[in-house]
This record gives structure tokens, sequence and C-alpha cells, in this order.
């Protein structure tokens, strides 16, 4: 009976198989729905039916090529599965009429039973959804085929627009189907042809759109969405960025006060906690009550204070000793209390970036915004002000006081070796990743500001 009822389940499970494949197909089918409502007015997914970033459009369309994946597996399992299972199954006719007894070759049509409708409903809906992306790449260019500014800048010579139009173009095409170039290397295709070339100026033409889209009664609708998507977009940046830097510092200062601070001050005892951590604490130490000392010499001395006799003189410098190594043994407490507090910190940071993918994309393209809309010589500041204040002349003396400092805070001992070993390699390879970037990236969207940054720093 035990093994019956385990193949009655096994069995089970198979034969749900089309059902449980087309569902899934279905649950992808109605995300990439949900994505068209929420962020492209019901239309499908692609960059000329929303006015986002073309990063914020990558992030779509790599869940788009997920869901129609899913789908596409989904309903090769849901056909083959059904052929299987439901290939031996005869189809059920009404014998109990007296018509299809005497007319047995007469095809009888049958009434959908309500499982089939559903079957039926889901594949029109699938169907329905994956229609709009059978030819999406004969259609258009993917988002990150696009170039990485359209900036009015940006300047490009006749060749390189030529060979850059023709790389899109080809890898925008499906594999299988390569375009007809002549001998020139120019695509043959008569509509791209005049689309590239066109019988009137392309400037008349978008002057003409430009006129119909501000004559369209939908015109103020479409300038009010982009406000509210900007306006959306400015908040969650900001409020990314207050969040990356108030969370962080909260977790530090909450976690020293109340967790690190109670386990560390009952670990270390008043009368076994060393005084020192490092040796360059018990320098200091020793010099100020060195220091102390010779301060009640001279004003002995030259009749400031009274004559202090030894006696004396030993009782005040053993008072002033044990407040410096209560003072020191307060600060070595507290710098351990810090690396523990500060790794909670840490951990709170990488939580918030983690958690925050979706709000990254969207202040990318809020920087992108911003930094495309600055003028060359703007850009050409910024960078010549970052450049000089972090890997400048005088950027060495700014490096030593933040490593001095980050030492102090952390209880670690202040290494001049390990301080001039960092001046002398990270500032040399910041300058050579800023230098390389200058070349690579702002070289091809901005030229102009390339050109200005140099007569600047020249």
């Amino acid at each position: 009976m035990k093994l019956k009822s385990i193949l009655n389940t096994v069995n089970k499970w198979f034969s749900d198989t089309p059902e449980r494949a087309l569902d899934q197909a279905y649950k992808a089918a109605l995300m990439i729905k949900a994505i068209e409502d929420e962020h492209f007015n019901s239309q499908k997914i692609s960059l000329q039916y929303s006015d986002q970033s073309r990063s914020v459009i990558s992030y779509f369309e790599a869940d788009l090529n997920k869901y129609l994946k899913t789908i596409k597996v989904r309903l090769a399992e849901f056909k083959a599965c059904r052929s299987v299972f439901s290939g031996s199954e005869p189809p059920i006719i009404d014998t109990s009429s007296v018509e299809a007894i005497e007319k047995p070759a007469q095809y009888y049509p049958l009434e959908l039973n309500e499982q089939q409708a559903v079957i039926i409903d889901k594949l029109n809906f699938i169907d329905q959804i994956t229609s709009r992306y059978s030819e999406k790449k004969k259609a258009e260019p993917s988002a990150s085929l696009i170039p990485l500014s359209q900036n009015k800048d940006q300047v490009f010579s006749l060749q390189d627009q030529d060979n850059q139009a023709l790389t899109l173009i080809s890898e925008s095409q499906p594999s299988g189907q390569p375009e007809k170039l002549d001998g020139s290397g120019v695509v043959a295709n008569s509509k791209k042809m005049t689309e590239k070339t066109g019988i009137l100026p392309r400037s008349i033409v978008e002057t003409v759109n430009r006129i119909q889209r501000e004559l369209d009664p939908k015109a103020e609708e479409e300038v009010v969405s982009k406000f509210r998507k900007s306006k959306l977009k400015t908040v969650i940046s900001i409020r990314f960025i207050l969040t990356l830097i108030i969370v962080p510092i909260l977790t530090q200062q909450i976690t020293k006060t109340f967790l690190v601070s109670p386990i560390v001050d009952s670990f270390r005892s008043h009368d076994d906690a060393g005084v020192f951590l490092n040796i360059d604490m018990e320098e200091e130490a020793y010099f100020e009550l060195h220091k102390y000392e010779e301060k009640l010499r001279f004003e002995s001395l030259i009749g400031m204070a009274p004559e202090v006799s030894s006696e004396k003189m030993e009782e005040l410098v053993k008072h002033k000793a044990e407040e410096v190594a209560e003072e020191y043994r307060g600060r070595s407490a507290n710098a351990v209390k810090n690396i523990f507090a500060d790794l909670l910190s840490l951990a709170a940071f990488a939580l918030v970036i983690f958690k925050s993918k979706r709000d990254i994309i969207i202040f990318k393209s809020f920087v992108d915004d911003i930094v495309y809309g600055l003028s060359d010589s703007a850009k050409a500041f910024i960078i010549i002000l970052f450049t000089d204040m972090f890997v400048g002349f005088h950027s060495p003396h700014g490096w030593e006081v933040i490593l001095e400092s980050l030492s102090r805070h952390l209880g670690l001992p202040e290494s001049r070796n390990f301080i001039f070993l960092f001046i002398a390699t990270f500032p040399v390879i910041l300058d050579s990743v800023i230098k390389y970037w200058i070349f690579r990236y702002l070289n091809r969207i901005s030229p102009s500001a390339v050109a200005t940054y140099k007569n600047m720093n020249e």
C-alpha cells in the first residue's frame, strides 16, 4: 500500500507538470506586464517609451530578458509534457446521442471545460505579451548600445561617426541575418539609408517634430510627468545619500555607547588594565609629565610661584602622574571601543549598499544628469580641484594628517615608514587612474571638457 501511494504521488506530480510549467510562464508574463504598466505607460519595455536614464532602462531590460527566457523554457516544457501525458487520452464524445451512433464519421465539436478555458486564456495572455518583443532586436538597438552621452559638446570626426553607426547597426541585427554592405561599407537597406540621410535636413525635421510635440494636447501632461519623475529621482538620491551617511554614524555611536563600552569596561578592570596601548602613547605621557615638572621648577626659580621643597615637588609630580595615567588609560580603552564600533558601522554601511541596489541605479542616473549638465569649465575645475587635493604637490601633507588621525582613532602606533610608503604609492596610483579615466572615458563623451581641462592645467 505504501509503494502504491508513492507511485500515485509520483504519477500525479508528473501529470501536473504541464500545468505547473504553464503557471510559471504565466507568472513571468505577469511580471513583464507589471513593469510595463508601472514604468512604461503600458507600452513595451523600451527606451522610446520612457524618459528614464539608460542605466534604469538596462536594469529593466535585464529583468525582461530573464522573464522572456523563463517563458520560452516553460512553454517548451508545457508542450513536451502535454504531448506525453495527453497523447494517450482519447477525445471524450457523448456516445449516448443517437446522432453520434448513426453518424460515427462526422466531427462533433466539444465544449471546453473550465480548466481548458483557463489554459487557453493563459496562453493567449502569454502570446500577447511575448509578441511585443519577438522583433525587438530588429526594431531598435538595445539601451546598452546607445552612446554613453548625447551631450551637445561631444565632438566626433565624420569617420568616427560612420564607424560608430555601422557598429550599432551591425550589433543590433539578429544573428544569422547580416546586413548587406556595398563596396564602401554603407548599409544597403533602403529604409536605414533614408533614416540616415533623409530628404530634408535633420534639423528641420527635428524642429517640425518639436512643434508637433508642443501643439500636442498631451504635451502638458508629459511635461508634468517628466517633472514628477525628475523630482522623485532627486528625492530618492538625496534620501540614499543621507541614509548612507547617517546610518553608519548612528550605528557607530549607539553601539559604542550601549553595547561595546559595557563589554570592554567589564573585561578591562581598573587595576589590571594597561595604561598605554602602544609606544607612542607612552612617549606622549612621559613628555607631558616631564614638561609639567620642568614648568614647576621654572616658575619656582623666577619667583612666579613660592619655592617648592623636594618632598612637595615629588608629591605634585606624583599627583600629576596619576592624572596622566588615568587619562591615557581612558584613551586606550576608547581606542579598543572604536575598533569594534567601527567594524559594526562598516557592516551597517555594507548592509545599506546591499539593500539599496535599485537606489544606487537611480543615484547613478542622478549624478550623470548633474555631471552632464555642467559646463566644460565647471567639469575642468572639479577635476583640477580633486586632483590637486589628493594627488597634487601639497597632497602628501594631507595624507599624513589623515593617516595619523586614523592611527590615533584606532590606537595603532604611528609608523612613519608605513606613512611614507603609502604617500609614495597610493597618490601615484590614484593619479594614474584619473589620467586613464580622462583618456578613455571623458575624452570620448566630452572632448571639449578635456581641452578646457588641459588649458586650465597649463
